[in-house]
């Protein structure tokens, strides 16, 4: 089945409107006063039957300037701007051909058709009293009778809404003001009350489309852009807010209240879009100090507040400063439990601390609220490998460094516990043996952490030099004995170093 054409839609819409205009038997002798102007009005309704509405308007644009006295072209052109969605531009035309011919009721019925969808009920009302009594078709009577019975009722429920509204009861107002726009969906003054009742009723992302529609029924309409800009601003979408500002200002570069918000917006927006470009590119401690001033550019809208401080959980665990970021991240989930960028943050710095239950507690939370997240699943399944092997040997405790510590702090590390613990400073053989014992520790803890290949291993949870966690991975290695350790000095870089014993 082929699916009718949006101009098609349009045009059945307005069928019994239609028919009003294809019924007219006036082209060429009364209407037409020439044979350009008849020949324009006939192409034109061909051009309006084929839904080809922007060549029958210009025909009827023409058939208008041959002769404005024609109710005829004034009707079809009416009938085009309704069919494009134009109804502000068919109202004149529908008034002009109810001023050249004032006894035709469809033109007059039609006009208050949308007079009452502007909310100008007054008018619609004139219109269809008119109707009745310019003695109407049965089917026109019927009609005009219905929109009276409902402009009525429409004007009850407006009086009543407004009412409540002035009362600040918006949650009464709210359902008589939806009533009243069900019909008279061009009243801008209707949906920016209606916006107000979302606003105060704590819903404002509601009040947007109303607020939206309402700047466009308006011409000049700086308030709503305004309105709907501290909404989004308060909802944390900066970047919208910055775009409804703009569009105020185009509408009067000189509004105070514009400008300022304007001024606002536009600083908030470019210090979070510095501090993302800096997280973008792995420079995490830079970003900090740009969220800093983010809070002090915006401190009372709590979605800011929030933003800064899980940027900053993010940036503290990416930066490995492991302290602040569990402070920071572990503030902000006592407001958000189910953030799962910030468990995932908090968690990569539980195991900085060597945390590694409280870190798969948090990767467990984080998978419940997002089963698919890689990332998650690969810092559990990090975390479980690192808790195991805590009950095994730990090559950085052994060595007394953290997990973050670099090179030369390792070695550092390395020369001062072989130095106490080098076998040849204990003469009580059991000593010595224990000695012996925790001096290859040692060396395995250096050979493993100063070897980037060997770290990355073990940091992802698997002991380079555990033969069972060697097999499947490149065949048995075993420790090394203190025998293998003899002749090697802990405190070069190579060469020999001799050990005497008794």
């Amino acid at each position: 089945m082929v699916s009718l054409s949006a101009s098609a839609q349009k045009l059945l819409s307005f069928f019994p409107f239609l028919l009003v205009l294809f019924d007219l038997q006036y082209e060429g002798v009364e209407c037409g006063i020439n044979a350009d102007v008849d020949k324009h009005l006939e192409m034109g309704k061909k051009l309006l039957a084929a839904g080809q509405l922007a060549d029958a308007l210009s025909h009827f644009h023409s058939a208008i300037d041959g002769d404005p006295d024609s109710y005829v072209a004034y009707y079809r052109r009416a009938t085009v701007y309704l069919a494009m969605g134009k109804s502000k531009a068919a109202i004149p035309d529908l008034s002009k051909v109810i001023e050249l011919k004032p006894d035709f009721t469809s033109a007059r019925l039609q006009r208050g058709h949308l007079l009452l969808k502007q909310g100008k009920l007054d008018e619609a009302e004139e219109d269809f009293n008119k109707v009745l009594k310019s003695n109407p078709s049965e089917q026109e009577e019927k009609e005009a009778n219905a929109q009276l019975l409902k402009s009525n009722e429409i004007q009850s429920m407006r009086s009543q809404g407004v009412a409540a509204y002035e009362q600040k009861d918006y949650a009464t107002a709210e359902p008589y003001l939806n009533f009243v726009l069900e019909t008279c969906i061009w009243d801008a003054e209707i949906r920016e009350l209606r916006a107000e009742c979302y606003i105060g009723q704590g819903e404002p992302g509601k009040a947007i489309s109303d607020l939206k529609a309402a700047s466009k029924l308006k011409s000049d309409n700086t308030n709503a852009f305004y309105k709907v800009s501290k909404i989004y601003y308060q909802l944390g979408d900066h970047e919208m807010s910055l775009s409804e500002i703009r569009e105020c200002l185009k509408l009067d570069p000189d509004h105070k209240e514009c400008f300022s918000h304007y001024k606002q917006v536009k600083k908030l927006n470019k210090q979070i879009q510095a501090a993302e470009e800096l997280i973008h590119e792995g420079r995490y401690e830079d970003a900090l100090p740009k969220y800093e001033g983010v809070l002090k550019t915006e401190p009372n809208v709590p979605y800011y507040s929030a933003l800064v401080q899980e940027r900053s959980c993010h940036c503290y665990s990416k930066s490995q400063q492991s302290t602040e970021a569990i402070r920071v991240c572990t503030e902000f989930l006592q407001q958000e439990p189910s953030n799962v960028n910030a468990l995932k943050d908090r968690a990569e710095a539980y195991i900085l601390e060597e945390m590694y239950e409280e870190a798969i507690r948090d990767y467990e939370t984080a998978q419940q609220n997002n089963e698919n997240d890689k990332q998650i699943r690969e810092g559990l399944d990090k975390a479980q490998k690192l808790l195991k092997q805590s009950q095994k040997r730990d090559y950085y405790k052994i060595l007394g460094v953290k997990r973050s510590a670099k090179k030369q702090e390792i070695i550092k590390a390395y020369r001062k516990l072989a130095q106490q613990w080098h076998p040849d400073n204990f003469q009580d053989e059991g000593e010595k043996k224990k000695a012996e014992k925790k001096f290859i520790d040692i060396a395995s803890a250096k050979e493993v952490l100063t070897d980037p290949e060997k770290r990355s291993r073990f940091d992802a949870g698997e002991d380079p030099l555990d033969p069972e966690s060697q097999q499947g991975a490149g065949g048995p290695h075993f420790h090394r004995g203190w025998n293998q350790w003899q002749g090697f000095n802990p405190f070069g870089s190579g060469g020999t170093f001799s050990f005497k014993f008794n």
